[in-house]
């Protein structure tokens, strides 16, 4: 996009001089250095704004997939983004959204995803939040009362535990399939140290990835990026290897998102003493919705024809779509029919997500149905998987 008079701002994608620009107002914007901002350079995608010959706005996106339904659909994951403060209050952000969202559209991303704490700002470009997040912290000595049962801990990533990780993945709404270089970027980011469980002579069934520094006086804080098991057996195999990092860490912080929302920590604590930290939502907007509703896996046992409606921008009319699903997959069409369900575009992305877990929270969502049949019926569709990203970006 060139500039205008109304817009007086360059988009491009930023070559040597312009990238070190960006790295060195994403510096002065977040108050410390975004390493992202140079160990992704190859395989990222930026565009920043220029004005003046001086870049004052950027962002990265990864092409990536992101699980939905068991399937994997092609996804924009966007961070780094950054406006010089002596710009803002003049749109520069939504215009290098758009700018930055085309970009991955052309890479073949039928959605976006964020981690944001602008979510005013986001959720009036489209996107809205799926489900809220959470840290937890825990004594580690509350964790003992877990047992290893067996369970063989070995240190470092193998690729046996890389493809339990993908196979797990699947079975959420919303993490990244993610590449080969995801876990060395990761783990070089922010010094990770990675384990595996397995019963003797059998396949890994269990990975942690866990963060320590320092703590005063003595000790350490002990933080756990990654934790993925395929039962709660081999999940209290992993929490009893925290509890045995008692003597010099007095507690375990699971960063906000790595614990998947169901209560196998909860449910084994020796004392129901722990403590929740609300963060910041990842939020998910769908780009292209017929895509995204073909390329989404459907539950196997689930058919059924429901015409719906999707909002758009404020410039834009709402698309109307018949939407047939049957043996798992899905056939969209567009339809000039009366909708039997209206979606804005952020209560859209929250349903593909599976957000929304029944009728009524869809409603009290604002989701407008005529038939509260169909209503249950799309909602069974999509939270028969539960929304989960545990990937950060």
């Amino acid at each position: 996009m060139e500039s205008t008079p109304d817009h007086p701002y360059t988009f491009t994608e930023p070559g040597d001089a312009l990238w070190q620009q960006y790295d060195e107002l994403a510096t002065r914007c977040f108050g410390h250095r975004v390493g992202d901002i140079t160990s992704l350079r190859n395989r990222a995608t930026a565009r920043v704004a220029i004005r003046d010959g001086r870049v004052v706005a950027g962002g990265l996106g990864l092409a990536a997939n992101q699980f939905f339904g068991g399937k994997a659909v092609p996804s924009a994951c966007l961070g780094a983004g950054c406006v010089a403060p002596e710009e803002r209050g003049h749109q520069l952000a939504d215009l290098l959204m758009i700018e930055r969202i085309q970009a991955l559209r052309e890479r073949g991303a039928v959605l976006a995803t964020l981690w944001t704490s602008s979510n005013a700002y986001v959720r009036r470009l489209g996107w809205q939040a799926p489900v809220p997040v959470f840290g937890w912290s825990v004594a580690t000595q509350d964790l003992r009362t877990f047992t290893t049962d067996g369970y063989r801990v070995e240190l470092g990533l193998t690729p046996d535990a890389q493809a339990l990780q993908r196979s797990l993945a699947a079975e959420w709404n919303g993490p990244v399939l993610r590449p080969g270089w995801w876990w060395s970027w990761q783990e070089k980011k922010s010094s990770l140290i990675i384990y595996q469980f397995s019963r003797p002579g059998q396949p890994a069934e269990g990975v942690l990835s866990i963060a320590t520094a320092p703590r005063s006086p003595r000790g350490m804080e002990l933080i756990v990026h990654d934790l993925w098991a395929p039962n709660s057996t081999a999940a209290a195999a992993i929490y009893a290897f925290l509890g045995q990092h008692h003597s010099r860490a007095e507690t375990v912080q699971f960063r906000r998102s790595a614990l998947p929302p169901c209560l196998t920590l909860l449910h084994g604590l020796r004392r129901y003493q722990l403590t929740a930290e609300a963060w910041h939502p990842w939020m998910l907007r769908v780009l292209d919705t017929r895509q995204a509703l073909l390329l989404r896996g459907w539950p196997a046992d689930l058919s059924f024809a429901t015409a719906v409606e999707v909002g758009q921008n404020a410039h834009d009319k709402p698309q109307r779509y018949l939407l047939r699903v049957a043996d798992g997959a899905a056939e969209v069409e567009a339809a000039d029919v009366e909708p039997v369900v209206r979606f804005s575009q952020g209560q859209f992305a929250v349903w593909y997500a599976g957000g929304y877990t029944s009728a009524t929270t869809a409603r009290l969502g604002g989701v407008h149905s005529e038939s509260a049949d169909a209503l249950a019926t799309l909602v069974r569709a999509t939270h028969h998987l539960d929304p989960w990203l545990p990937d950060l970006f």
